[in-house]
C-alpha cells in the first residue's frame, strides 16, 4: 500500500489537516486517517476525488508513476 505516504505528502503540502481532506471526501477524520496508516483500502471513489482535488492522477497516488502533473498544459496550443 503505496499510497498511504502519497495521501499524507499531498496534503501536507498544502498545509491540510486530515480534518480538511475528511471533509472533502465527507467522511470523518478518523476513517481519513485509516487510510493514511494503511489501516483501511482507499475506496475508488475517494481515490478519484483526491486525484481531482489536488490536480494529480489516480496513478501517481497509487505510486504507478512519479509523475506528480500528468497533464501537462500543452504549450502555445491555445494561441491564435
Amino acid at each position: 500500500m503505496f499510497y498511504m505516504q502519497r495521501l499524507k505528502d499531498l496534503r501536507e503540502d498544502r498545509d491540510l489537516d486530515q480534518v480538511d481532506v475528511a471533509k472533502i471526501l465527507e467522511t470523518t477524520q478518523s476513517q481519513y486517517s485509516k487510510y493514511e496508516r494503511g489501516m483501511r483500502e482507499l475506496p475508488i471513489r475517494h481515490l478519484n476525488t483526491l486525484a481531482d482535488f489536488y490536480h494529480t492522477s489516480a496513478d501517481y497516488i497509487m505510486g504507478r508513476t512519479n509523475q506528480k502533473n500528468p497533464y501537462p498544459e500543452a504549450r502555445g496550443l491555445n494561441k491564435k
